[in-house]
């Protein structure tokens, strides 16, 4: 991401957010009424077409054929990963913490998240814009937004400058994020979290490292990772689906949930048919006593 500006992709994730959240209640996947107002004009001009009859197909299929399968892909895991926080949330967890959290808003639009602490961690650029476009809002004080920039700030050093409370069992969600990030900076993370106790999970997205080693063996990926790496938001980092398992465990991690944008997809929108995307995939972690 350049230093001077938010997340670019980012602002995808929350135009495809917007545009579900503009169908029919009975057909969406989930409803985010804040979306919206992450949305420079030109996104929001996509958002008034889904609202006129007739054209919202056509908003669509220019997002298909720029960037096959990432609209699909993020709406269902969406809602994939908000099935995955309740049911954590449902098994005993007290708090959850969202990590480059971007334009998520999972703390006020779930409901069941309404008696919950929430942290949310991210880039000073892009944590800026999202708390002044969320300004008209009242923010409940249960939701904490902290910024660092990891070139200057370890996650340890911003713990202990806010009073983290690593006693809590504690869900983390790092969605979008590790394909960014180098080796040692996915590894110290993990190391990270190895401070919150037994029963604490981490939902977390990552693509499967074919994809950055022969992109042409996916569809569409070749132009997708020459865009992103354009927007200075290259993709760098990458687990194979087999190993990701014993890649967990020294950290004391036990994995519960692996699946790709194909099962996602099948899961929750298996009348929406569309290619792409296959590479990028959703986990959930569970850590384990020590």
């Amino acid at each position: 991401m350049k230093s001077t500006a938010t997340s670019r992709t980012a602002q995808y994730m929350a135009l495809f957010r917007a545009m579900e959240t503009t169908r029919p209640q009975n057909k969406r996947l989930f409803t985010d009424r804040f979306a919206y107002s992450f949305l420079d004009n030109g996104l929001k001009a996509g958002i008034w077409l889904c609202r006129i009859p007739g054209l919202r197909a056509v908003a669509e299929s220019i997002i298909r054929k720029r960037i096959p399968g990432a609209m699909s892909s993020g709406i269902a895991r969406t809602r994939y990963i908000d099935d995955l926080l309740q049911q954590s949330i449902q098994q005993g967890v007290q708090q959850v913490m969202i990590l480059g959290a971007g334009f998520d808003t999972r703390a006020l639009r779930l409901p069941f998240l309404h008696d919950i602490p929430v942290i949310e961690i991210d880039h000073p650029n892009t944590a800026r814009y999202k708390l002044a476009r969320l300004a008209q809002y009242k923010i409940p004080p249960r939701i904490r937004y902290y910024q660092i920039d990891f070139n200057q700030q370890s996650l340890e050093e911003l713990g202990l400058m806010h009073h983290f409370d690593y006693s809590l069992r504690t869900t983390i969600i790092w969605e979008g994020v590790t394909n960014y990030l180098e080796q040692e900076a996915v590894d110290q993370t993990f190391t990270f979290l190895q401070r919150f106790p037994a029963g604490s999970a981490v939902i977390f997205t990552y693509v499967e490292q074919a994809v950055l080693e022969n992109p042409a063996a996916f569809y569409g990926a070749s132009q997708l990772l020459q865009d992103v790496s354009e927007l200075e938001e290259k993709w760098t980092f990458g687990i194979r689906p087999e190993l990701l398992r014993s890649y967990l465990s020294p950290f004391g991690f036990s994995l519960e949930e692996d699946l790709g944008a194909n099962a996602y997809r099948e899961r929750y929108l298996p009348e929406r048919t569309e290619k792409g995307y296959e590479f990028y995939r959703v986990a959930m972690a569970v850590r384990k006593e020590d």
